[in-house]
Order: structure tokens, then C-alpha cells, then sequence
């Protein structure tokens, strides 16, 4: 038995497939224990996993969703900006406080979310190994590869590369207050230079992607122990979430969610509610927590609203997801063949978006381009060219084929028990 520990962010796109992850490693006779905000206890706990609070003093509950209110009425830039200053003080916060309760805790390996980089410093000054997983768009760095937070589409000519250059060092300025935190602490620990590019770490012994390779834009190089394992979803790790079953007609299913963060943009619904009610189809409308239905103005057409939906179990009925492009609602999609039109608002939304319109599994509107007309336009364009199911159908496809969860524990296992970095086929 090993004793791994897992960082990561509390929002469900991480805590999800964490658990996910997490979940199976216990079912295969491992203990796991999560470090995180307490937002992410009662989730932890349900999944049958260990939780060990961090950042106690400096983000109650309350404060965490004070932060998860303002960050839901955001887009775009100031988004991100508002994000990374989260990030800068989580990092300052888990530096001071992991290195202890890691210590306290007996971790053997540590699985640590991709945006997580400072937690790598963590691991080094402990000399505890590593696995890098995941769990939103991959962020490797590839001169063909637009940045992760742009909505660029693959171009490999020289111009389109001199163009990714330049956003990563628009990158490289955004997060130079992460970057300085972490070099505080390295200097304090007496660790040698360390630059966020997410390339490989000598105590690297992997790195997982949900991802298949499928749904990616071609690169020139990735790490040897680079896996793209596909998406991490289980119904067992998930609390059941009522749904009014009995209000489903029959008719082709189109499901809205715009995610659990940036989904305080009512007008969004009013507009997805706007562009379905004329069709020959029933829409159901998630608000992902941000609001009680019975807040919200009447909608056209009459949609079924929830504060929550059972997402899984929806996607199997589901002909047409409208999504923010969260990669977990994607992959889920796309895990059962659904086509889906992307409004992107922040973050790594608009990079999946961009890669929904390379795969050809569905169409993007940028949030602020976003109208009644042309979302009509993009749903009937959707529902009526075959294309997109049959090119959704070829992911669903190669993600089957990927392995997910199960290939993803066999892979942990592995480095345990090599103590050497597993390296892709």
C-alpha cells in the first residue's frame, strides 16, 4: 500500500476528476489523502478519501465563495487577472503550510494538479516523488501550440509560431507574481531556479493528461513519460443529484451549463433560453450553483432549470451540450458523442473552445460576441450537419480507447513501483 497525496484546486473541473482518480487508487488498496480548501471537504469526503485542510485561517468557506461570487460575473482578461491573484495567494499560503502537514502525514508520492506548479517546489524540498496530472487543458509549453488561455487555432507556419511566442510571454508577465513567490520560497529553501513552462522535473515520474491525443493541436515535442490517458469520470465518486426525470418529453435533448465558476453571467441563459425555444426539442438549463432557479426571471420557452443536474446521466439522453468549455464538460460530452457549441468566458475555456472547432465536434461563440441570432445560427448549423456527430463520434471513440481512470491508476502504480519515470509507449 502506498500513501499518496493529492493538490489541487477545490472547483469541481479539478476536484472532480481528482476524486475520480483518487477513488480508484483507494479501491485498489491505497490510502489518499487531499490537501485543499475546506470548500473541498464534504467532496473529498463523499468519495471516501482522507482530507487534510490548508489555508484554515486565510479562506473560510465563506470567504472561498465571496471569491467564487465575484470571479462568476467576470470574463475574459479581468478573469484571468482575478484568477492568477487566487493563485498567487494560494501559492504563498501552500508553501508555508504543505511542507509540515505533508511531513505530519507520512505522503509517499505526491499527484499534483497541473496548475499547481508552485506544489513541485514543495515536493523538491521534501525529496518526494511526483506525478503531474491534468485535469484542465494541458499546458505545455510547444512553439505550435497557441497558449493555453488564448482562443488561437493551430497554424504551424513560422508566422502563426512567432505569434505563440509572444503569448507566452505575455504569459510569462501575467504570472510573474506566482513566479516571484515560488522564487521566494526556493531561495528560503535553498533550491536552485525554477521556471513555470511545464516541462519535465528530475523527481518527475509522469505526467497524465485527461485528454486523448485526438483532442489536441499536433505537437513538435512532448516529455517521455507524457500519457494521454482520457478523461477520469465515474458516477461512483459522484454524489447523486436529484433531477425532475418525469419533465423530459421525448423530444431531442439540448443541455446548457456554463460550469461552476464563470456561470453568474445570467444574461447568457436568457439568450440560450432565447435561441431554444423555437425548436422541435426540450432544453435543460444547469446554473451550476449560481443561483436557485426561482431567482431567475422566466425564461423563454419554458426550459427545465436546475440549481444542480446529475451532468453524466444527462449526457446520455443529451443531442446538443451548450457549454463554456470547461474540459471536463467537453470530454463528458464528447465521452458520449455529443456534439457542442462552446461560449468560452476565461481562462482555459477559450483554448478548448478552439480545439471543439479544430476536432470538428461543434462550434464557438466568444462570450462577448455571444446574440440570440448567431447562437441560433450555430445551433442549426450543429444539429443539421452530419459532420459534427460523426466527428464526436470519432473522439468518443479515442477516448474509449485511451483507458481513462483505470490506465491512469495503472500508470501511478507503475512509478511506485519502479520508482523511475514511466515512460509513454
Amino acid at each position: 500500500m502506498t500513501h499518496f497525496g493529492i493538490v489541487c484546486p477545490s472547483a469541481p473541473g479539478h476536484l472532480n476528476p481528482m476524486c475520480t482518480l483518487g477513488y480508484e487508487l483507494k479501491r485498489r488498496g491505497h490510502r489518499v489523502t487531499i490537501f485543499g480548501m475546506t470548500d473541498a471537504r464534504n467532496k473529498t469526503l463523499e468519495a471516501g478519501l482522507e482530507f487534510q485542510p490548508v489555508a484554515l485561517k486565510e479562506y473560510s468557506e465563506a470567504k472561498i465563495a465571496e471569491y467564487y461570487a465575484e470571479s462568476g460575473k467576470m470574463s475574459k482578461l479581468a478573469a484571468f487577472r482575478h484568477t492568477i491573484k487566487f493563485f498567487r495567494n494560494t501559492a504563498s499560503i501552500m508553501l508555508n503550510e504543505l511542507p509540515s502537514l505533508i511531513k505530519d502525514t507520512g505522503i509517499e508520492i505526491l499527484l499534483i494538479d497541473q496548475t499547481f506548479p508552485w506544489v513541485i517546489t514543495t515536493a523538491e524540498y521534501l525529496n518526494i516523488p511526483f506525478i503531474t496530472i491534468c485535469c484542465a487543458l494541458m499546458m505545455n509549453r510547444d512553439i505550435l501550440v497557441p497558449p493555453f488561455y488564448t482562443p488561437w487555432q493551430y497554424n504551424p507556419s513560422w508566422l502563426f509560431s512567432w505569434r505563440n511566442q509572444i503569448g507566452y510571454k505575455i504569459l510569462d508577465y501575467l504570472t510573474q507574481p506566482i513566479q516571484d513567490t515560488i522564487d521566494e520560497y526556493r531561495q528560503k529553501w535553498q533550491l536552485g531556479k525554477f521556471v513555470i513552462n511545464y516541462t519535465f522535473h528530475p523527481q518527475e515520474l509522469a505526467q497524465l493528461t485527461q485528454q486523448p491525443a485526438e483532442f489536441d493541436f499536433p505537437r513538435s515535442s512532448l516529455p517521455a513519460c507524457f500519457h494521454f490517458t482520457g478523461p477520469f469520470h465515474s458516477q461512483a465518486s459522484r454524489k447523486p443529484v436529484a433531477f425532475p426525470w418525469d419533465k423530459l418529453n421525448g423530444k431531442p435533448l439540448i443541455y446548457a451549463s456554463m460550469g461552476t465558476l464563470q456561470n453568474r453571467l445570467i444574461g447568457v441563459f436568457e439568450k440560450i433560453a432565447a435561441a431554444c425555444q423555437n425548436l422541435d426539442a426540450q432544453l435543460v438549463i444547469s446554473l451550476g450553483g449560481s443561483a436557485k432557479p426561482e431567482s431567475l426571471p422566466k425564461l423563454a420557452g419554458n426550459p427545465i432549470l436546475v440549481e444542480y443536474a446529475p451532468q453524466l446521466e444527462l449526457l446520455k439522453k443529451a443531442t446538443l451540450v451548450i457549454t463554456h468549455a470547461g474540459l471536463n464538460t467537453a470530454l463528458e460530452s464528447l465521452s458520449n458523442g455529443v456534439p457542442m457549441i462552446a461560449i468560452p468566458v476565461t481562462n482555459d475555456q477559450p483554448a478548448v473552445a478552439a480545439r471543439i472547432v479544430w476536432s470538428g465536434t461543434g462550434e464557438a461563440i466568444p462570450v462577448d460576441k455571444l446574440t440570440v441570432e448567431n447562437l441560433q445560427n450555430c445551433i442549426n448549423k450543429v444539429l443539421t450537419d452530419d459532420s459534427y456527430k460523426r466527428n464526436a463520434l470519432r473522439i468518443q471513440y479515442a477516448i474509449a480507447s485511451s483507458g481513462g481512470v483505470s490506465r491512469a491508476a495503472d500508470i501511478i502504480e507503475k512509478a511506485v513501483f519502479t520508482k523511475k519515470p514511466v515512460l509513454a509507449c
